[in-house]
């Protein structure tokens, strides 16, 4: 079986669309979504609703997903932004998308790989492409598993603590890691192969500049692939 791994859409239809074209060309039978789907994204619902079409092994739920009914753990200068963009989804994606996405199990397992958003302890605490002093924290336990994560939306993998291999397959919809394109992966008998794909970014952008001058540091993201400096 071959399967998509796509984590951290955002509401970036266009780089779903882009996405999913490429995966059905190297023939992906079935998808993992790693969570965060709709929030801080030009089209929140319309991402979601077209993730709904797709025959998934796993979905889980990332903590911009829970934030839909869960106050935001983000610092206050981030606050204004963050908030924002939650009231814009909410009222896009409706009472019935909200409480299904926030109803996503926080966790799954495919092929004896962990499916987590952020790491086993957090969906909002996540491992670094470099070793950290509290990786082995994060693991919550967990020993020699391959462990698949996002949130940071930056492809790497690296061995972790306690025979452990991390693995993140980066962001769909608005990638940090200075490249712009589309990321994701493939996972197949136990192995995981990174792509990344091109799209549409400026449809992407002007859609979301149509927002509002709010959403600004996401146009930057959108076209950088990193925060303003």
């Amino acid at each position: 079986m071959r399967i998509a791994v796509l984590y951290d859409v955002h509401g970036n239809l266009a780089a779903l669309e882009a996405v999913l074209a490429e995966a059905e060309e190297v023939g992906a039978t079935s998808y993992l979504l790693g969570g965060d789907y709709a929030t801080f994204g030009p089209w929140p619902r319309e991402t979601v609703e077209r993730l709904d079409t797709l025959p998934d092994v796993a979905r889980i739920r990332g903590n911009v997903d829970r934030w839909l009914r869960e106050e935001p753990e983000v610092p206050a200068s981030a606050k204004p932004l963050v908030t924002t963009a939650l009231d814009v989804a909410r009222e896009t994606l409706g009472a019935e998308l909200v409480e299904r996405l926030y109803r996503l199990p926080e966790r799954s397992e495919v092929e004896n790989v962990v499916v987590c958003h952020g790491s086993p302890l957090s969906d909002i605490e996540s491992f670094a492409p470099e070793a950290q002093p509290d990786d082995e924290r994060l693991l919550a336990g967990e020993t020699q598993r391959r462990i698949l994560v996002g949130h940071s939306h930056v492809q790497f993998r690296r061995p972790g603590p306690n025979g452990t291999r991390l693995v993140n397959p980066g962001s769909v919809g608005m990638p940090l890691d200075g490249d712009p394109r589309a990321a994701w992966a493939i996972l197949e008998d136990g192995e995981i192969a990174f792509r990344r794909t091109s799209y549409d970014v400026e449809r992407a952008v002007a859609r979301m500049r149509a927002s509002g001058e709010w959403a600004e540091p996401i146009v930057h993201r959108l076209e950088h692939g990193s925060d303003p400096s």
